[in-house]
């Protein structure tokens, strides 16, 4: 199946990414992280797959490439659309089906543990499925894997919430359409998450 991983990323603008965390270790040191969380995202995708970036604000293109380029050259940047985060992935899955991909899997750059392993096999559960749901500790998800768009699945999520991934599935259930969850992952969105993985990767060069 033609995958494009379609990254939803921010510019790493100091002071506008990872802010609970800049609130505990300083907002430089948590732009340090973002990029390098990003940075490994990109270097986890599988082979064969396309990569699309949609990147927001809309004035960053010139930035973005100059960061992201060399880490994925034949990589396409796109402007995220307006709305809320489900108006502005809603857009990225339908531009990325309209290029031609037959599955689309929509992530962001803030798990280091979405392998490449990971994702090739969310995938494969996709061949039995309308979608595949890679929950977030949190209560949201990291991955969003469709092979056709499916409004509802973005429609009056309370985003940033608990309640994203159970909104979710009840949106998929009404909806008729078959969903997988697959493993529970966790973001780093905070300074106990961070902790988290450096005790596990003690030399993953992360700051803080």
């Amino acid at each position: 199946m033609k995958t494009t991983a379609i990254l939803m990323l921010k510019a790493p603008r100091t002071g506008t990414v990872k802010t609970r965390l800049a609130a505990k270790i300083g907002s430089q040191c948590a732009t340090d992280i973002y990029r390098s969380l990003v940075e490994h995202q990109l270097g986890q995708i599988p082979d064969g797959w396309a990569v699309a970036i949609h990147f927001a604000p809309d004035d960053a293109e010139g930035e973005m490439r100059e960061w992201l380029s060399p880490l994925a050259p034949k990589a396409w940047f796109t402007p995220q659309a307006a709305g809320d985060l489900g108006a502005r992935m809603e857009a990225a899955a339908a531009h990325e089906l309209q290029r031609g991909a037959e599955a689309v899997a929509l992530i962001g750059g803030d798990c280091p543990y979405l392998t490449r392993e990971y994702l090739a096999a969310a995938a494969d559960l996709l061949e039995g499925a309308d979608v595949v749901i890679g929950p977030a500790a949190d209560g949201g998800y990291v991955l969003l894997l469709l092979k056709d768009l499916h409004a509802a699945l973005f429609a009056h999520i309370d985003w940033s919430t608990s309640r994203v991934l159970e909104q979710t599935k009840l949106a998929a259930d009404r909806s008729g359409l078959r969903h997988v969850l697959f493993e529970v992952l966790e973001d780093i969105d905070d300074h106990a998450s961070l902790a988290r993985l450096t005790e596990r990767q003690a030399n993953s060069g992360l700051c803080g």
